[in-house]
């Protein structure tokens, strides 16, 4: 099993428990009881989001199309088959019909426009609601997918336009954007590039000299290899250079068997761009087993190395598709055990970032990226028991464009730094990019039947109001 490269354990073990004893020798299953024992201590009032009042921002058109989005995301045989029915709803009504009518459902529900008039008026609305933008450009690759030098420099080009318009807008306020590096180096290179740093170490200094334009040698790698992933880290490089001290990057993570190389190449950007403040960040995936290592060992390389650390902390998409995976190559399965299991890691590992966020604010940072509310919930009580200042963007949270308005919502009237995940461009560009959203996040999917009540909720007040 390809892993990250990893601390002995006594390490380990010393620097989790130095992070965890800070202020308090709690565990999480202590935190747990205590929720339990006092649910009016721990669950503020004001983030019960059970108040439908939220949707009042919403007309009414807004509120049927949520409702039948919603609905047709309630049924997995549906998500799992969406691209085939799309394929054979566009053959029947035609390129120009099916466009338009996904423009009018789904796309008009996640995505934020397809050119910068109708993304600027899609974010000045959210702007005005509290919310602040995470732009992302619908661009990636898997394995089989690579596309060429040419095209991973025309996605570059895409990343900086989408650099300049996060940063030039009125509604741009502490902007984010999200990166993918499969979108600037060949998912085949990461996979080889991970097994490579597997057996040997790649020192960070190594890649932040080839970010600089200096003829280096990457020791495991072909001569085609070694030239592609050259170009590949002066791809990022260049986004970096035009993002610093404007925007803030957040690489995604992706599947296990590329996951150290995108890490790898993402904490030489932090090494460089990172001195001054956290400015490229990194996705860390708690429904992993080895999360926990993998944050505790980005904690002290950016100790070490004197950078400073960004996280964005997310439970995780792709669990089908790793378990199926490592049953198919005879390795161990990688995904917790349980959805409990996810639940505690996602928990623990907030609870670790909040109190190095609560020490030094400026050196670390976390968006807590759920839209499950306990964790919310959690998060801002933690955020006031440990004294940081919520306005101060530190701890800020983030959900997706269309879904979980109600804790997105609540959120920012409370004061917190709230970000929605804003991908945009074509009808063609973004479906794909939604469908394979879908189909990865169907646990998310399944949790909305409270926004539906909610909805509905708003819905019948407008209604009864109205006659």
């Amino acid at each position: 099993m390809m892993t990250y490269p990893r601390l002995c354990s006594s390490r380990l073990h010393l620097l989790s428990t130095r992070l965890m004893s800070t202020a308090s020798t709690r565990t999480v299953q202590d935190v747990h009881a205590s929720a339990a024992d006092k649910p009016s201590n721990v669950l503020a009032t004001s983030l019960a989001f059970e108040d439908p009042s939220a949707f009042r921002v919403k007309n009414l058109r807004e509120l049927f199309r949520a409702l039948a989005v919603f609905r047709f995301c309630s049924f997995p045989t549906l998500v799992n088959n969406c691209d085939k029915l799309m394929s054979v709803t566009r053959s029947i009504l035609g390129k120009c019909i099916f466009s338009s009518l996904m423009r009018t459902t789904v796309y008009a529900q996640f995505v934020a426009g397809e050119d910068e008039k109708e993304i600027s008026e899609s974010m000045e609305k959210m702007s005005m609601l509290g919310l602040r933008p995470m732009l992302a450009v619908p661009i990636e690759e898997d394995l089989g997918e690579s596309t060429g030098e040419k095209r991973y420099n025309e996605n570059m080009d895409a990343m900086l336009e989408c650099v300049r318009m996060s940063h030039s807008n009125s509604w741009s306020k502490n902007p984010m954007m999200q990166l993918k590096v499969t979108a600037l180096l060949s998912p085949e290179l990461c996979v080889k590039l991970t097994k490579v740093i597997s057996k040997q170490t790649y020192d960070l200094d190594l890649l932040v000299q080839a970010m600089d334009g200096k003829d280096v040698k990457f020791p495991g790698l072909e001569e085609s290899e070694a030239a592609h992933l050259h170009c590949s880290l002066q791809r990022l490089n260049s986004i970096a250079e035009s993002s610093v001290n404007k925007v803030r990057v957040l690489v995604d993570a992706e599947y296990t068997y590329m996951n150290p190389a995108l890490c790898l190449v993402t904490m030489a950007m932090m090494k460089k761009f990172n001195k001054d403040g956290a400015w490229i960040w990194y996705t860390y995936q708690c429904y992993l087993k080895e999360t926990r290592a993998h944050l505790m060992e980005s904690i002290r390389q950016s100790q070490e190395e004197g950078f400073c650390l960004g996280v964005k902390l997310v439970r995780g998409a792709y669990m089908d598709k790793e378990r199926k995976l490592a049953g198919k190559e005879c390795r161990p399965d990688p995904v917790q055990n349980c959805w409990e299991d996810t639940n505690d890691n996602y928990n623990s590992l907030l609870e670790v970032m909040l109190r190095l966020v609560a020490k030094d604010p400026e050196r670390y940072r976390i968006i807590v990226a759920t839209h499950n509310e306990d964790s919310v919930r959690r998060a801002a009580k933690w955020v006031e028991d440990m004294g940081i200042d919520k306005a101060r963007g530190s701890v800020c949270f983030g959900q997706l464009l269309g879904m979980c308005d109600h804790v997105s919502l609540t959120l920012a009237k409370e004061g917190y730094a709230v970000y929605k995940s804003v991908p945009y461009g074509s009808v063609d560009d973004t479906l794909p990019y939604l469908v394979r959203r879908a189909q990865e996040n169907q646990t998310v999917l399944k949790g909305i039947r409270k926004e539906r009540d909610l909805l509905k909720q708003e819905l019948h007040r407008r209604l009864g109001f109205r006659a």
